[in-house]
């Protein structure tokens, strides 16, 4: 009875273990590329003046041509769960977070509201990725449009 209980015991510690180990693996395959940044979205964002900090999802955006592709943090996934457009992205406003979003997100984030495909959503970021999120949308190719409020 005590040696199975042991043994369940380890099992259990070792699954932890590398489970905690292909997170860490998988963050690190996503970054090898480089332009990474962590970032979190609500996708469907609610108009101005909800400040729930419901729908936020932490992750890590990786910029990889004309696109920025968004991966969940806690997640085993290789494959991003968003893809945005850098000729679909336009920028809506730019805020502080308020109310129980200071809570949801990271304490330097500055949230901005965009519209994708007709799709409201709203990313949390630095000041620092932030800068070089307009800077990206901004070099678009000639001849692509691009809206940055």
């Amino acid at each position: 009875m005590i040696l199975t209980l042991l043994v369940c015991g380890l099992a259990l510690i070792v699954l932890v273990l590398v489970g905690l180990f292909v997170f860490g693996l998988r963050r690190r395959l996503i970054q090898r590329s480089g332009g990474t940044f962590d970032c979190s979205l609500r996708w469907d964002a609610p108009e101005k003046g909800d400040v729930s900090g419901k729908g936020w999802g932490y992750g890590v955006a990786r910029y990889n041509g004309d696109r920025v592709e968004w991966f969940r943090v806690f997640s085993y996934a290789p494959r991003p769960r968003r893809i945005l457009e850098r000729s679909a992205i336009e920028v809506v406003d730019r805020r502080a977070p308020d109310g129980e979003e200071e809570l949801a997100l990271l304490s330097d984030a500055i949230v901005l509201g965009c519209l994708h495909r007709g799709a409201r959503l709203e990313l949390a970021m630095s000041e620092d990725a932030l800068t070089g999120f307009l800077a990206w949308l901004e070099a678009a190719p000639p001849g692509q449009r691009v809206n940055v409020a």
